[in-house]
């Protein structure tokens, strides 16, 4: 935590919007450079067109690949498009309509040309896939890099699934893309840009009703101050207020491309993230205001809750509530609809559901993990502690498939509304019941050969058989709810566990922790783990 962490932005600290745009379009990127390839994380391809590592280049050979990897796949329907309040998402956009007008894509964006949050347009291609009306099928593209830097731009593919794409289609897409721009891009087509239209927010913001129980709300008078941070959700929240006729203040309804009405984050970078008390510090400061106070990143597949007797919830504590809550209260929903959790998500999940008699979940880091069963209604909640998730319609049909920051922001007022109770008060009952788990994410240094090698650890490779001062129980490589590998491990015992990856941009590896036994016990896990990891890495 830095000196200006939560204090507002200067001057100093801002972007210059038109260099970050010109250089979009004046640098071309050599992908011989690694830092400069297209590169798809978990979400998307992100850069800042400043280092050369998002440019016109790149989003016109992604949007390339996007559509000869349609194509290989029989996709005919229309794709829907959407983009953020980042300076690069409006040129980005602008690209990819040119290139998928030259390929005669048939494209539809917001009917208003205004911002599209991600749950949005996963929701539009879930509806339109699910018409019987027709026998083509959506896909689509986010113009995002979701809560990053002012400076970075973002593009990512949902497929007819509505969720993120599976690294089998990003590896495809990526590899094609670098192959366009390495050899001169002149495998792109382009055409004048002339979308269809679609009215993205009157088709969700009148869908909500299908998930959240407004007459509640409305009937316990819950007072709402909803922060987008200057974030694609904008207009959603006072469409949300008009229609439902809700007691909803947006706390701010500016957009600036600088954001320079934002707190500065833990490293004293501009960054859009609502699970951070640092970049949420200015919405905290007016908790006493509202009954429940909500914060959404950039493209609102994050949520922050504030509560006046809580302040901040931390992620995982709200994603408990969230799941005791909804299991209770959503009788339609599958009798045998798993919960779904993160791996290094916390533990009291797991208690909370043995509690709940449901089955849980357990899948590697990443959303797409949780889209087959968020579609076939086998899991009914995914969440990730990282402040994203999402889960069904009250009758126990797909809502969406990419993480849905406002859904989770309105259920904290649903919640309230029905149990009398802040999600706060409800988790310091939960506490009550199963144990109070202290949770913490650091970082340890690792060369890029040691992280290649924690990629690939075996569970077998962890020679130690206690975890500070207790027997282990598992020692993990696969996730338990699908077998897939984490790219890592994960050791349990009993009354803590640890949780080692690779960082997919620095020369570190990640250590998620949790204890129940309170903070010096998990400072005894991290320092034991670092020591586990780096023997079966050879450090």
């Amino acid at each position: 935590m830095t000196d200006r962490a939560g204090t507002y932005a200067q001057d100093s600290d801002l972007i210059d919007p038109e260099a970050v745009t010109a250089a979009y379009y004046d640098l071309v990127p050599d992908v011989a450079d690694p830092s400069q390839k297209v590169v798809f994380g978990t979400s998307g391809h992100r850069g800042s067109s400043l280092d050369a590592a998002f440019n016109e280049a790149h989003i016109a050979a992604i949007t390339q690949a996007i559509v000869e990897y349609r194509t290989g796949q029989g996709i005919t329907g229309p794709l829907f498009i959407g983009r953020d309040t980042h300076v690069l998402s409006a040129p980005a956009e602008r690209t990819a309509l040119e290139v998928l007008a030259g390929n005669g894509v048939t494209v539809l964006a917001d009917a208003e040309g205004g911002y599209v949050p991600t749950p949005v347009v996963s929701h539009a291609i879930l509806v339109y896939n699910n018409d019987p009306s027709h026998d083509d099928q959506a896909d689509g593209i986010v113009v995002t890099p979701s809560h990053n830097p002012p400076r970075d731009g973002g593009f990512k593919y949902n497929p007819p699934h509505g969720g993120p794409a599976d690294s089998d289609a990003t590896s495809w897409i990526a590899n094609r893309a670098n192959e366009i721009i390495a050899a001169g891009s002149g495998d792109v087509r382009r055409g004048e840009a002339a979308p269809g239209r679609h009215d993205f927010l009157r088709g969700y913001v009148d869908d909500l009703a299908n998930v959240i129980d407004f007459d509640a709300v409305k009937k316990a008078g819950v007072r709402i101050g909803a922060d987008p941070l200057g974030g694609a959700s904008v207009e959603y929240w006072a469409a949300i207020r008009d229609t439902y006729g809700l007691d909803l203040t947006v706390l701010n309804p500016e957009v600036d491309p600088t954001w320079r009405f934002m707190t500065l984050d833990w490293d004293e970078k501009i960054r859009m993230d609502p699970s951070s008390a640092s970049v949420m510090a200015s919405v905290v400061s007016r908790k006493d205001e509202f009954d429940i106070v909500t914060g959404n990143d950039a493209d609102a597949d994050r949520h922050g809750i504030v509560t006046p007797d809580g302040g901040l919830m931390n992620p995982n504590h709200y994603l408990a509530v969230a799941i005791d809550y909804l299991y209770a209260h959503r009788p339609d929903w599958r009798p045998d609809a798993a919960i779904g959790k993160t791996l290094v998500s916390s533990s009291i999940i797991d208690r909370v559901a043995d509690d709940l008699g449901r089955r849980l979940w357990e899948v590697p880091v990443g959303f797409k993990w949780f889209v087959p069963g968020l579609v076939d209604g086998s899991v009914a909640f995914g969440g990730e502690e990282s402040a994203g998730a999402s889960f069904l319609r009250r009758d126990g049909s797909v809502w969406t498939t990419d993480k849905d920051g406002i859904i989770l922001a309105l259920l904290a007022s649903e919640i309230l509304a029905v149990t009398g109770k802040s999600p706060s008060a409800l988790y310091r009952g939960l506490t009550e019941r199963f144990g109070d788990p202290v949770y913490q994410r650091v970082d340890a240094a690792a060369s890029k050969e040691q992280k290649a090698r924690l990629g690939k650890l075996s569970g077998d490779d962890i020679t130690a058989t206690e975890l500070a001062g207790d027997p282990i129980v598992a020692k993990l490589s696969e996730a338990p709810g699908n077998g897939a590998a984490v790219g890592g491990v994960k050791v349990v015992t009993e009354k803590a566990w640890f949780a080692a990856r690779p960082s997919g941009t620095e020369d570190v590896y990640k250590i998620y922790a949790e204890s129940f036994e309170g903070p010096e016990h998990l400072k005894r896990v991290q320092e034991e783990a670092k020591t586990i990891v780096d023997a079966a890495l050879g450090a």
